[in-house]
């Protein structure tokens, strides 16, 4: 039992969202992408919620298409409705996304670990075979992943590749690795792939944000790269204390965005899960304790706190809000087998040069 976060109240609040056909959208208003449905399964099974966690892992593969990705709607995009307070989905757009596709083997990879349930690797690998594949497609000569699958008349060079999506397809990739090791698959095509990426993350910061804004205002992209194992944890180390007065507001939690004064529940309980990554236990601790204000009385937690107008904003408690902290408490405390997979790296695959100095933020 977990005495950071009340565990069956976060759960509760995820299987409240759950449709009738296993899939979880956000919030009550609908929207639905398959990184954010993954992370609510892996909460579903760190709290031993076997049923509605195989009714999730049976919805996602359901929805997968013909060459392995998903087209998901991009809720990062929808307005606010007129009292500027809760999301408004109406025909959002949407997108074949490369890191949400690859999301699909650190999803069954954790929820098998948490339940015991080695049989679905078996029942899944075929499926998340498919969804590396659809990824695979998508990498370029320089190592990087675009963001998203290129449409009819496009090629890879026409799309953009996003810091924290290619750290967070590194960690996939690595699951994806750890799924055929244990199944006795074939690794090799995997292990290039990801080689090359963390070539790509290490010396080629150009490759990122090339066709759009300049993203490292965003919290994600100075901490994910840690998350991901792709540098040493001295690296990591430093790349944390580079950018932890920019992000981190102490006793409230780390903001989504450098220059907004907003913390985030989500955003939070990812930088504790760095914080876990690196060795800092106390830290990634009083992370999550910082986000008690947060926690919702009937269940989950809001989105985020406004801090110069003192308001919980947007006044959404979306599934992947409460299943983000309930997977950083779940590294933090040791819940269920497997807690470690979000911050160890798994040793002889990794490609990281002791050497090599990441961007500080």
């Amino acid at each position: 039992m977990s005495t950071l976060i009340h565990l069956p109240a976060a759960a509760k609040r995820i299987e409240a969202l759950q449709q009738a056909d296993g899939s979880i959208p956000w919030i009550e208003a609908g929207l639905w992408d398959p990184w954010n449905h993954g992370e609510s399964a892996m909460a579903l099974a760190v709290a031993g919620r076997v049923e509605t966690c195989f009714a999730a892992l049976e919805a996602l593969f359901d929805r997968q298409e013909h060459d392995g990705g998903w087209t998901g709607e991009l809720g990062a995009g929808v307005p606010l409705d007129d009292t500027n307070r809760r999301l408004v989905v109406d025909n959002p757009a949407t997108a074949r996304d490369t890191n949400f596709a690859g999301y699909a083997a650190v999803t069954v990879l954790r929820a098998a670990l948490a339940l015991d349930r080695p049989d679905w690797l078996d029942r899944y690998a075929a499926p998340v075979r498919r969804a590396m594949a659809f990824v695979l497609s998508c990498q370029t000569r320089e190592g990087d992943f675009v963001w998203r699958k290129p449409g009819d008349g496009e090629t890879l060079d026409t799309v953009d590749s996003l810091r924290a999506g290619n750290a967070c397809l590194y960690k996939s990739l690595e699951c994806a690795i750890r799924l055929e090791q244990a199944l006795g698959g074939e690794t090799r095509e995997l292990i290039a792939a990801r080689t090359r990426l963390a070539e790509a993350l290490h010396d080629k910061d150009w490759r990122f944000d090339r066709k759009s804004v300049d993203r490292r205002r965003y919290a994600m992209d100075w901490y994910y790269p840690v998350l991901s194992g792709v540098h040493s944890i001295e690296e990591s180390r430093r790349r944390l204390e580079a950018g932890w007065a920019r992000y981190v507001i102490d006793g409230l939690g780390c903001r989504c965005v450098a220059d907004e004064p907003w913390v985030t529940a989500a955003e939070t309980a990812e930088l504790a899960l760095a914080c876990q990554a690196v060795g800092w236990t106390a830290k990634a601790r009083k992370l999550i304790a910082d986000l008690s204000p947060l926690a919702a009385k009937s269940g989950g937690y809001w989105m985020g706190w406004q801090f110069e107008e003192e308001i919980l904003w947007p006044q959404e408690r979306p599934a992947w809000t409460a299943a983000a902290v309930v997977l950083a408490a779940d590294a933090i405390e040791h819940l269920t087998p497997g807690s470690d997979l979000l911050v160890t790296p798994l040793k002889g695959i990794s490609p990281a040069s002791p050497g090599a100095k990441p961007p500080a933020s």
